[in-house]
Order: C-alpha cells, then sequence, then structure tokens
C-alpha cells in the first residue's frame, strides 16, 4: 500500500507491506530527514495535534495501526544536538537506535486509573427503554428504533432530565470512534489532550529564539474563546450524614468566624447520570488556619497532608481527598437567626479569587486518565460552599472551575477583581524571568435583541464563563463509614483541644481495658459502644500523631474501623491483639480512677466520688472513731475535703452535703 509523509523536508510516497513493522516506516523517515533524532520522531493524522511517538508503537505492523491505502502522515522531529556521521542512517542502524527503547511504553497505557474509571470502561454504559406501547409493533424478544437503547451521550434524553453536563465518560464515547476492522490511527489513539495556553518552549519550528526573545505562529497560543463546558468530571456530591456537616458548621456556630476543610470520601458510580461519578464523603479533616468573620487564611501546601492521604488511603475502602468545603456565613442584622443570602443569579456564585484557588488545586491534583495523551486530564477537586439561602437557612454548593480556567491560571493569564463576579486579564508581560503572552479572549452572549454577540474579554470578563455545577445531595439512609463524629475535632485551638489524656479517660469510661477477643466471651454492648466510639476519623488521625501506635497498628485500627461489620463481636479481634493497643490500654488502666475498696460515706452524688483518693476516707473514719462521730466540732467534706467547723449540713466550699 502507498504512504504519504508530510514533513518540513517535503512531502514523499513510499510504498509499504501491510503486514510491515512500524521500524521500516521510521527508516524510510529517517532517510528523508536531515540529522533527525531517531527517538523524538512523531507521526499525526493532522497537520498541529495528536502527535504520537513512534518509538512507542514498536512492535506493531501498519495494518494493526489503522493505516490504509492512500493515508497522509504529519511528521515531526528534532535535530541532533550533535550528529557524529554526516551519511544518512540505514534501516540497520535504525534497528539499533531504537533498542534502547524497546521497553519504552506508551504513557496512557501504564496509568493506573480510578476503580470508578474501570468499572465504567466495562460497562456498555447506554441507556435502556421500555417498549412503546403505541409504536413498538414486534414481539417482546425485537427491537425497534422506538425502544433501542440510546447512546449515553443522546442530547434529548439529557433535556427531557434536565441534566446539564454530559458525565466524563459519556463524553468519552462521543469522541471516540467505533472501533471496527477499517478503524483509523485515531481510534487506536487518546481522543483527549489537555488544554495548554503556554508559548511552545523551544518552537518546533526551530527557526527562532524562544520566547519573549521571539514567537511566531507555530508556538503561540491561539485565540481563545470562552464557553460552557460540555462535560463535568464529577456529576454529584453526596456527603454521607448530616452530621459531618452539622459538626463542621459547630465552629462557626460558637465562634463567627469562618472555617475550611478537605473533604475525604471516595468516587462511586451515579446511576442519575449516564455513566455518572459521585463523590462520596465520609469525613472533613480541616487543616491550620486563621478564621476571621469574612473570611479565612490558609496554609499551602499543607505540612501534614501526606500523612493523611496516606492513612485516608488504607481504609477498608480506600479514601483519598475529594474536594474541600468552606464556609461563608453572615447573620442579618434585622434576626440574627438568619443568614444573608449572598451568592445568587444577580450578584455571583464563586467569587474570582475562589475560582482562581480552585483551579490551583484541580491543577494540583489531576485525574489519572487512559484516554489522554499524557496520561492524565482533568481533575476531580469539587469547591463546595455553605453558604445562607433566600429563605435564610443554610445549605450547601457545589462547582468546579473548567478546563479553560485552569489553563489560563495555568498560563498566568488572569487575576481576581474587586468586584467578585468579574474576572480580570492580565496585561501581556516581555521582561525576562515574568515573561507572559496573553492571546486574544473572547467571549459570547445574548444582548438585549436576543442576538449571539462576541466580545473581547479584554480587561475583564463575567466568572460564570469559567463555573461547572455540580448537583449535592445527602443519602436517603445513611451508611456513614465512620459511625461516630463526636471525638475533639483537629486544629481548633481553644474550642476543641485534642489530647491524649481526653483519648484514655473516655476508654476508661467503656473499661476498654477489660475487652478481650470475642473468644473468651464478655459484654457485647461495651464492645460495641468501643466499636462506634473509635470508628472517628478525627480520633484515628490524631492517634497516628502520637507515637503510641506504630504505622502498622495504624493500619489495622483504621481498616477496623471502616469495616462494615464493625459491629459484630470479631470485628475487635485483630486490633485488640496489635501492640499500640495495648500500649495504650495500659495507659488507659493507669488513668482509670480508683475506687476505696471499703469506708466510703454513703452519698447521693456517687458520679463525683470517683475522684476522691481513698486517704480522704481513711481520714473520715479516723475522725469518726475518734470522736464517735459527734464531740469533734471539724468535719471533712467527703467531695472538696475541706475541714468545716460549723454545725451545718453542707460545705462551705463546694455546698454539697456533709453526710
Amino acid at each position: 500500500m502507498l504512504i504519504r509523509l508530510r514533513s518540513k523536508d517535503g512531502n514523499f510516497r513510499f510504498e509499504f507491506q501491510p503486514t510491515a513493522d512500524i521500524s521500516e516506516l521510521l527508516a524510510k523517515i529517517l532517510e528523508t530527514a536531515e540529522n533527525a533524532d531517531p527517538s523524538t520522531v512523531t507521526i499525526s493524522n493532522q497537520p498541529r495535534g495528536n502527535e504520537v511517538l513512534i518509538s512507542t508503537l514498536k512492535g506493531r505492523n501498519l495494518q494493526s495501526l489503522g493505516f490504509k491505502h492512500g493515508d497522509l502522515l504529519f511528521v515531526g522531529y528534532k535535530s541532533q544536538a550533535a550528529p557524529e556521521a554526516p551519511e544518512a542512517p540505514t534501516a540497520s542502524s535504525t534497528a539499533v537506535d531504537t533498542s534502547a527503547l524497546e521497553h519504552a511504553k506508551r504513557p496512557w497505557e501504564a496509568v493506573e486509573e480510578d476503580a470508578v474509571d474501570k468499572y465504567w470502561r466495562s460497562q456498555e454504559g447506554k441507556i435502556p427503554r421500555g417498549r412503546d406501547s403505541r409504536f413498538c409493533k414486534h414481539g417482546a424478544n425485537a427491537m425497534c428504533d422506538y425502544c433501542m437503547p440510546l447512546e449515553p451521550y443522546d442530547a434529548a434524553y439529557h433535556a427531557e432530565h434536565n441534566i446539564k453536563h454530559l458525565s466524563y465518560h459519556a463524553y468519552l464515547r462521543k469522541l471516540t470512534p467505533k472501533a471496527s476492522s477499517s478503524a483509523s490511527v485515531t481510534s487506536v489513539l487518546p481522543p483527549l489532550n489537555p488544554l495548554s495556553y503556554k508559548v511552545k518552549d523551544p518552537c518546533p519550528t526551530g527557526g527562532h529564539p524562544p520566547w519573549p526573545a521571539g514567537i511566531c505562529t507555530s508556538c503561540q497560543p491561539s485565540a481563545i474563546t470562552l464557553q460552557s463546558q460540555p462535560f463535568r468530571m464529577v456529576d454529584h456530591l453526596e456527603i454521607a450524614s448530616p452530621e459531618i456537616v452539622d459538626r463542621f458548621l459547630e465552629a462557626w456556630r460558637r465562634t463567627g468566624v469562618q472555617r475550611f476543610g478537605w473533604l475525604i470520601g471516595h468516587y462511586e458510580p451515579y446511576p442519575d447520570v449516564p455513566m455518572g461519578i459521585k463523590a462520596v464523603v465520609e469525613a472533613i479533616h480541616e487543616p491550620p488556619q486563621e478564621g476571621e468573620i469574612d473570611g479565612l487564611t490558609l496554609g499551602l501546601p499543607w505540612e501534614d497532608e501526606p500523612r493523611i492521604r496516606a492513612l485516608a488511603a488504607q481504609a477498608t475502602t480506600p479514601l483519598q481527598i475529594v474536594g474541600y468545603i468552606f464556609t461563608d456565613l453572615e447573620p442579618t442584622e434585622e434576626d440574627r437567626s438568619k443568614l444573608k443570602y449572598k451568592r445568587h443569579p444577580q450578584s455571583f456564585f464563586l467569587s474570582s479569587l475562589e475560582v482562581i484557588f480552585a483551579a490551583h488545586v484541580q491543577n494540583a491534583n489531576p485525574t489519572p486518565s487512559r484516554s489522554s495523551f499524557t496520561g492524565k486530564f482533568g481533575s476531580r477537586m469539587i469547591t463546595a460552599v455553605l453558604t445562607g439561602t433566600e429563605e435564610g437557612g443554610i445549605d450547601v454548593s457545589a462547582y468546579q472551575v473548567s478546563e479553560q480556567a485552569c489553563a489560563m491560571v495555568d498560563a498566568d493569564m488572569i487575576e481576581a477583581s474587586v468586584d467578585p463576579g468579574i474576572m480580570r486579564v492580565k496585561e501581556e508581560d516581555r521582561e525576562e524571568g515574568s515573561a507572559r503572552y496573553v492571546p486574544d479572549v473572547f467571549f459570547r452572549y445574548k444582548n438585549e435583541y436576543g442576538l449571539d454577540v462576541q466580545k473581547n474579554a479584554k480587561p475583564c470578563f463575567p466568572v460564570e464563563y469559567l463555573l461547572v455545577n455540580v448537583t449535592h445531595g445527602f443519602p436517603q439512609n445513611p451508611s456513614p463509614m465512620f459511625r461516630s463524629t463526636q471525638y475533639r475535632i483537629e486544629n481548633r485551638p481553644g474550642l476543641e483541644d485534642q489530647s491524649i489524656e481526653s483519648v484514655l479517660h473516655r476508654l476508661a469510661e467503656f473499661d476498654a481495658y477489660d475487652i478481650s477477643e470475642s473468644a473468651h466471651g464478655g459484654d457485647l454492648q461495651k464492645r460495641q459502644a468501643l466499636a462506634r466510639f473509635i470508628s472517628d476519623w478525627h480520633l484515628i488521625a490524631f492517634l497516628g500523631t502520637t507515637g503510641l501506635i506504630n504505622q502498622n497498628d495504624q493500619r489495622v485500627l483504621i481498616r477496623t474501623a471502616t469495616a462494615p461489620d464493625i459491629e459484630s463481636p470479631t470485628a475487635l479481634d485483630e486490633l485488640l491483639r496489635t501492640e499500640g493497643w495495648l500500649t495504650l490500654m495500659t495507659f488507659a488502666r493507669e488513668t482509670a480512677p480508683k475506687r476505696p475498696s471499703g469506708g466510703a460515706p454513703p452519698s447521693s452524688h456517687a458520679p463525683m466520688d470517683t475522684d476522691i483518693p481513698p486517704e480522704v476516707f481513711d481520714q473520715i473514719e479516723r475522725e469518726q472513731d475518734a470522736g464517735g462521730g459527734s464531740s469533734s466540732n471539724i468535719r471533712i467534706c467527703p467531695h472538696c475535703t475541706f475541714e468545716n467547723t460549723h454545725g451545718g449540713s453542707d460545705c462551705e466550699v463546694c455546698g454539697l452535703p456533709l453526710a
């Protein structure tokens, strides 16, 4: 078959057998090129974009790649820095040069995707439809155009069910051509390529100095037209239990300052959207921060982030950071029990500063994808806001920012403005060290006459062009992974101070040191109460900082705490055998209050007597034995140990009964 090649050296035609190896094509390319580096040779079916290194296709023949008779391939390469021989390389020398790349793989093939991505890739994903009683004239085992399944990207179905964005995998199905025996090379290449608005450095042509010394049409980014993103990486935000949000809001209710937290959870299929994905939040971890009435100060990068990520990944269902949440709450002046309605269509949903922060977070947390040339595409990090509603209550709003927003922030093209609903485009800068190229930016809108108008986005444009809406909600039957949210939350100094003493005191209340493995029997209710107590994210994260539990025991602890059958009699057995737990029980036993064996006077306030040392009771007995309990005028209070000389029935200091 005939294959046509087009490169900066000209146009060429070569005859190949359909079963010819890709190395033969590479040899012909090197024959026509001048001092080309074999490891940098790329081919594409387009003049720009979809370039693939030939070195990543080693071992495949032309027919398996989808090449047909008469196909035109666009070739690119980089020249060698110091050529050793002037003669053109031969096929044998090409084999030697490419032998070093024998183990090189295409980057997208080595990507380890999330479990939810693997699930949707294994599913057909079509939308089932029942038989239409009006139009279907066939039998029960037949199918027609009125009842056949729809593609997951069907526009009419999305409009009927008010689904604004395609899901990520439905979008992939729309872009990916149907596989067939006559498929072209595009069917075996990833359909996605991450956006980049940076100047290419070095220039592909190599004909001028790099930016800012020079620029041409080959290395400069094209003009940008802002538009609504047709897909979203996450379709729904689900918070596993309302108590998670209530505990997060408790700090604002008690102090009035704003709070920020990272969402710890996992991703699951979302059946309400074709091939949809939802983020399920199991906990909110609060990093060090300084809250204020109208904002907060947050330090990034977060120092404890690696430990928290590693700890979350060891859960029974591996967890990860799926986004972040912050409060924007301000009581009304007329009624302090109601909140101001600040974020609405007439003001803003996310401010320009919040959009830039969200883009930074999404750029730092890309999603692994086998459908992208780089092995990564987009991000599933969600921005959640707790803000006032129109009725004065509190509600959650969830968003992502578009890929255009992430690319513009990565290229340092935009900045926040004084008006929260307006994003400002930066000026171009040609200074060394801070060079910034800003292409033309446009956005489209409908004017007062209903006409579609294109407008230049410089110097500013509405921030809504960069937002992607994400639905949110709570499950009808909550079944959170962590059964408790009562332990003190981290990084709330003066409000909720975490300490090992508080943990030991709580364990002593459960008599945790007396609970043994299920084979030895014991009180099942105490065992279940202890299991619910340790199933707390904030407790588990704190115990990892005490030094009493090593990493292996920490792994057992979080697996026990997140087990689906945690209240079964055998759920705690593995944890009870660990060295870290035995050490913790030793300290808890020493911390537990001890009651005297005898001689304690009766009291109606028995719970307060648990902290009284036995020596006090011994002294009371000696006084009573010496004076018969009536001749002595000094009476010692059994509650605060004060020596009372009056004749009353209550203590002068604490006011509790002396008898």
